[in-house]
């Protein structure tokens, strides 16, 4: 939010500088994200001077041309060539010199030394729309004949520079969405600093009402939704361009003028933070003001021309026949003013926050309005911004207030009373600050003491404070003006002995995992939780119902929680892909989500719900490229297969304990499971299939693993390092020629050999395939080489054989192979 410093000096008086006053809400949580300085009029009129017209001659080569030469203060005139038809000698003016830029919208242009029809000209004398100070160009600007030559424009028109802070609210500080909310806090800091200073806002005594010609009835029919509202009719108003001021004040802001009435709306929201709307009452049917809710999908066409379909839930603002606002939100087309509106009708309320959030989320909108009405405003600060825009009303637009102020408020919103303890306060802020110190900060906040005790306070919060109704908040709220930096650190440390669980040595092996990634080229992401629900339509081995669905997503790119991390990488292979960086190794840490609705048991609303952490890896593009040594060669499933297997070996797990299995999922064209032998999946890895790539809008072959970070936390948890030395006697290696059925795997036979021999079988190796001629139709031929090791004594032939022959006949039974 931009805050004026000239405005905010409006309300509180002190002499700080802007960034001294940035540095002072920082310390009270008013974050400043920066301080600019900003002018009223852009370039801030530099380079110009007032300068005298000596003399004034036709231009020998024009008919509307003329010559001049201008005195600017210096040691020698200026001759300007000027084209306005008023110009004469004599004459004070406005004089561009040579190197001044001027300014036209968002385009600029310097003044040179030039020549107009072969004469030369050293500067420009200037009429009003083009130094900016105001839309006359019938000629130049004449100025008193008492006007100093050589004064500098921006000292002739006191030009001043402005100075917009940028306040970072946070979502629960919706007191301080105004320039006097903000002015609040700046005085309780100058109270509790020692600075000499007040806390002031203009009066509403100069509001009268002036007749009873347009009396607007209001009836609230869903007071939960709208606790209050309060209207008022203007007649008789000329809507017009704005005063300079008011267009300034806004401007400086970051705000558009409009017209004189919009802008009163405007200026009371940035001033006081009451959001207001102004009607065309002449448009209002019945001259009735119905506040209720509408039956679903009743259409609405708001004022931007867009047309939305209401929900029973949204409040709507109508007249005797038709909404004209979503409340607190956007106003209705024809429920506006215009050029020809003379009667308005200002409306200012208080509306149920979380209505108002949900309606603005629905129909995705956001506006400066909703912005503080789904926050929280001041239920008891409707009347007086009623009565400043009506007062503005009638000094801006020549209005007449023709009705007294329709206030509807069934049931009061009460303050919130809440007991401080002393002793509380103390060891909450770590620091015994002393009772006059609390008790004078809670009285710069507005709040009021009702009584006292020796052990603590009886207060009353204002409502507008929605974010202070608990001891807690109180002490927090003492704490920032007090100073988060004047509570001292203490010299003694009190500490607990801990016991490290599983938490830390599951971080503890994340980080071992990551540093091995990162040496072997990989580069860590961190995608959003959040994901497109669109992912998922279609998917069997994540289905769209499985999917954790958010109530009021934030548009539908982050709509749901995510099943797997396998679309999050894919977006940012896509973002550094389509920035010319095809080569990728990318790996990530982060949790999956699910929903199963057969889990829900009464009493549990948290039992179909299921998180778990997973480690994802993903490949793309050339493993070589542009080497001299070595020709250019792309990613292989090979590739990610070996990372994954060197991620088991570094977390202590044995792969002699796990199987590869072939798996089918729609997210794989082809993939593989590590599973143990009662089934359990620790990993799965493969190539992405091109369904997967298209939704992520991805071309390139992709590789993709996705492990199972808890399961392998587990399964490691039982794995204990131990000695073991190297064995003193020769391994034996044999090789088979197997002739198999084509759809026989190698994993297929290296489970079979496992299985077979769990103590002297080392190593299985498939070192050749051959298909083609002199084998039977539907066969293929697989030469496995087997290494088999005893630690304990050297093996004799006959013991090898034995072996090799177990092996042998195992896999003519169970895969029905041969020997060549």
């Amino acid at each position: 939010m931009n805050i004026s410093y000239k405005w905010l000096k409006e309300y509180v008086d002190f002499d700080l500088t802007p960034q001294q006053t940035a540095d002072a809400l920082t310390s009270i949580g008013l974050e400043v994200g920066s301080v600019e300085e900003v002018q009223s009029v852009k370039g801030g009129l530099k380079g110009l001077v007032v300068g005298e017209v000596l003399t004034c001659d036709m231009h020998p080569n024009s008919d509307h041309l003329h010559v001049c030469s201008v005195n600017i203060g210096e040691a020698e005139p200026s001759q300007i060539v000027c084209g306005a038809p008023n110009v004469a000698a004599g004459q004070k003016v406005v004089v561009a010199t040579l190197g001044t830029v001027l300014y036209d919208g968002d385009q600029q242009f310097t003044i040179k030394r030039s020549k107009l029809r072969g004469v030369e000209s050293l500067g420009m004398i200037c009429a009003e729309d083009e130094i900016g100070v105001g839309t006359d160009h019938s000629g130049i600007i004449v100025l008193p004949q008492d006007t100093p030559v050589g004064m500098a424009a921006a000292e002739y028109y006191q030009l001043e520079s402005d100075y917009v802070i940028e306040v970072d609210i946070t979502p629960n500080r919706a007191d301080a969405c105004s320039h006097y909310g903000v002015a609040r806090d700046l005085y309780a800091w100058l109270v509790q600093n020692g600075y000499k200073t007040t806390l002031h806002r203009p009066t509403t005594e100069a509001f009268r009402v002036d007749n009873h010609d347009l009396e607007i009835d209001v009836q609230i029919r869903d007071a939960q939704r709208c606790p209050r509202y309060a209207a008022v009719s203007v007649t008789g108003c000329r809507v017009g361009e704005s005063p300079e001021w008011l267009k300034q004040k806004l401007s400086i802001i970051g705000l558009r003028p409009i017209n004189n009435i919009v802008d009163i709306t405007n200026y009371i929201l940035h001033a006081y933070g009451q959001p207001l709307h102004c009607f065309d009452a002449d448009m209002i049917k019945g001259r009735t003001i119905v506040v209720d809710t509408m039956e679903e999908g009743t259409p609405f066409v708001t004022l931007d021309g867009v047309e939305h379909k209401l929900s029973s839930e949204d409040l709507a603002i109508c007249n005797t026949e038709e909404p004209m606002c979503i409340a607190g939100v956007f106003g209705g087309k024809g429920s506006g003013t215009y050029e020809t509106t003379t009667n308005v009708l200002f409306e200012s309320a208080y509306f149920n926050p979380t209505t108002i959030r949900k309606s603005a989320r629905r129909h995705g909108l956001s506006t400066d309005a909703s912005f503080r009405f789904e926050r929280g405003i001041d239920p008891n600060g409707t009347i007086y911004a009623l009565k400043q825009a009506a007062i503005l009303a009638c000094e801006l637009a020549g209005g007449k207030v023709s009705m007294e102020i329709k206030d509807v408020y069934p049931q009061p919103i009460d303050d919130f009373k809440v007991e401080l303890d002393y002793q509380y306060a103390y060891d909450l802020m770590g620091k015994e600050i002393g009772k006059d110190t609390i008790k004078s900060i809670l009285q710069s906040l507005e709040v009021r003491i009702d009584s006292e005790t020796e052990s603590g306070l009886s207060l009353t919060v204002p409502a507008y404070r929605v974010d202070v109704t608990r001891p807690c908040d109180v002490v927090e709220d003492i704490l920032r003006i007090y100073g988060y930096n004047t509570v001292e650190i203490p010299s003694a440390v009190r500490s607990s002995l801990t016991v490290k669980g599983e938490t830390d040595r599951s971080n503890k092996l994340q980080q071992r995992i990551s540093e091995q990634l990162t040496a072997q080229g990989f580069n860590e992401i961190m995608n959003n939780s959040l994901t497109r629900a669109a992912y998922y339509e279609g998917l069997d081995t994540y289905p769209a119902d499985h999917s954790v669905r958010l109530m009021n997503p934030l548009s539908e790119d982050l709509s749901v929680m995510r099943q797997t991390l396998l679309f999050g990488g894919l977006e940012s292979l896509r973002f550094n892909i389509n920035h010319k960086c095809p080569n990728l190794m990318m790996y990530e840490f982060g949790k999956e989500y699910s929903y199963s609705g057969a889990d829900r048991k009464e009493g549990q609303p948290l039992a179909p719900y299921s998180e778990g952490m997973h480690l994802g890896l993903w490949i793309t593009g050339k493993r070589v490229e542009g080497s001299w040594a070595h020709a250019n060669e792309e990613y292989s499933f090979y590739n990610l297969k070996g990372y994954v297997e060197n991620i088991f070996c570094r977390l202590g797990i044995s792969l002699g304990t796990l199987y590869f299995k072939e798996c089918t999922q729609d997210i794989y064209s082809a993939a593989l499971q590590i599973e143990d032998r009662n089934g359990k999946v620790y990993a799965t890895l493969g190539v992405v299939s091109p369904k997967a790539l298209k939704l992520a809008e991805l071309k390139t072959q992709v590789y993709y693993a996705d492990l199972d970070w808890e399961a392998l936390m587990r399964k490691s948890r039982k794995n204990k390092v131990s000695f073991t030395e190297i064995s003193k006697y020769p391994a034996v290696s044999r090789d088979l020629a197997l002739l198999i059925d084509k759809e026989v795997s190698f994993l297929q036979v290296e489970s079979v050999a496992y299985q077979t021999e769990r103590n002297l079988l080392k190593k299985v190796e498939l070192f050749d395939v051959y298909e083609g001629k002199n084998l039977p139709s539907g066969k293929k031929s697989y030469a496995v080489n087997f290494t088999l090791q005893d630690t304990e004594k050297t093996l004799t032939d006959k013991h090898s054989e034995h072996v090799m022959n177990a092996l042998i006949n195992n896999f003519k039974q169970k895969l029905n192979a041969e020997l060549r």
